[in-house]
């Protein structure tokens, strides 16, 4: 990964890094590894498109892994909201969820 976006991570500017070429590019090709479906609801059987792909490992704990295929999954929205615990969800990140750990 580019040192700056790396950095940037160390930084707390999570931003710069979601916001670069590289990860647009990274994004795409794990939605089309996925058939841009949600591998949650996949799991249970349901369908629904993805639009986030989540981090299993956390972008700002593990900066090095943020690329890192292994360590990417494409979720629905709602699901996303979930693993992070978002709008009172009570199910606690992912390994609730059925997301391994993977390292």
């Amino acid at each position: 990964m580019d040192k700056k976006l790396l950095q940037a991570i160390k930084n707390g500017r999570e931003d710069i890094f979601y916001n670069s070429r590289t990860w647009r590019n990274k994004r795409k090709q794990i939605l089309e590894r996925d058939n841009n479906e949600c591998q949650i609801c996949k799991k249970e059987g349901k369908f629904k498109p993805a639009d986030t792909v989540h981090h299993i490992k956390e972008l700002k704990d593990y900066p090095k892994l943020a690329l890192i295929d292994s360590n990417l999954i494409s979720v629905c929205f709602s699901c996303h909201n979930i693993i992070h615990e978002r709008f009172g969800e009570q199910k606690s990140r992912g390994e609730k969820m059925g997301i391994p750990e993977r390292w």
